[in-house]
């Protein structure tokens, strides 16, 4: 297993999201243009609630490809029975830039993990054509390998995920 994978699959976006792949496309995912995301790390749901900025790799701009984040934990990670959550969903996304240059088919959703720690991953897919990506019919029970099959994405170019909580409210004396 590659050293970039090895992470994905410890924090189980490798089997409980995604079947293993080769990463092939560089991304990075930026909240509030300093939070970088890195696999496994905690961001605080006040950090996440406007959508980041996803840099995009590959050595071509006539390359499109879909980008979806998605929460495997709801409604918590005990019982994921919604499992997935999506959040959101850009396609078309031109390679070398970033996602503010293609498609919003699935507006952004901010995190909001009410019981547990929940897992939110970034998967990214190549596209094989433009305006190939079709939305879904919901948010919940979303399910990234069969989204992938039906919009006929092949295995993801990249991936990397956060951890998030809800804050702990103020205790009373």
């Amino acid at each position: 297993m590659s050293r970039n994978m090895e992470p994905l699959s410890v924090g189980r976006v490798v089997g409980d999201i995604v079947d293993g792949f080769i990463p092939s496309v560089k991304m990075s995912v930026i909240y509030n243009s300093n939070k970088q995301v890195a696999n496994g790390h905690e961001l605080m749901p006040s950090v996440v609630t406007a959508k980041p900025r996803v840099d995009i790799g590959g050595e071509d701009l006539r390359a499109a490809y879909t980008l979806i984040m998605t929460d495997p934990d709801a409604p918590s990670p005990s019982d994921p029975y919604l499992r997935e959550h999506l959040h959101w969903i850009v396609a078309d996304i031109p390679g070398t830039t970033d996602a503010s240059f293609g498609k919003e088919i699935v507006s952004y959703d901010p995190p909001n993990p009410v019981i547990g720690i929940h897992r939110f991953a970034f998967i990214l897919f190549k596209q094989r054509g433009r305006e190939t990506v079709m939305p879904p019919a919901s948010r919940d029970y979303f399910n990234t390998r069969r989204f992938a099959e039906e919009n006929g994405l092949g295995s993801p170019v990249a991936a990397v995920y956060f951890n998030a909580q809800r804050p702990t409210a103020a205790r009373r004396r």
